[in-house]
């Protein structure tokens, strides 16, 4: 039934992408717990690059003057949204954020630090959420970034500058 909405031509590109970001939303509920193996993400990836095609449809090009579809970077372009997986960094960054400004006898901030004794399994260990949400931080905030989840008004914006950035232009209509 979605896809046959995405197909229809009655219903405007605005609409669908209003649509799109509404299952974003809840697609990432409790994404904060998430830890993502690369191929998740790349699976993440390739179901939303697969919604905007359907939505933003072929694009004409006059200088070939025939039909072709948009690029990963093109679709990036037209729609000027993070994508679901910076959206799922930023929410991890933000409950982290969160985590670390509570008073330390706070049960969230304990479960944090808890160390339960056990051993890990054999072979390449798999990530920690705190190791994820570690290279996340130093992704957006470089060096000091730990410093800044302290002060919550730059904390915010810090992620709010990691949300707005800007991106590439491409076409679209």
């Amino acid at each position: 039934m979605l896809q046959n909405f995405f197909k229809n031509k009655n219903i405007s590109k605005k609409l669908k992408l209003r649509l799109k970001n509404t299952k974003d939303k809840t697609l990432t509920y409790a994404s904060e717990i998430w830890t993502l193996t690369k191929r998740d993400r790349k699976q993440l990836n390739v179901f939303e690059r697969k919604v905007y095609r359907r939505i933003l449809g072929p694009v004409y090009d006059n200088e070939k003057e025939n039909w072709s579809v948009l690029t990963n970077k093109e679709i990036y372009a037209c729609v000027k949204k993070p994508t679901i997986i910076e959206t799922v960094r930023l929410n991890r960054l933000c409950s982290f954020g969160h985590v670390q400004r509570m008073e330390e006898n706070r049960i969230p901030k304990r479960i944090l630090y808890m160390n339960l004794g056990t051993t890990r399994l054999r072979g390449r260990p798999r990530n920690r959420w705190q190791d994820e949400v570690r290279e996340n931080g130093r992704t957006v905030g470089g060096e000091g970034w730990q410093e800044k989840v302290h002060n919550r008004e730059e904390w915010k914006k810090l992620l709010r500058k990691a949300k707005n950035r800007p991106v590439a232009n491409g076409m679209c209509k």
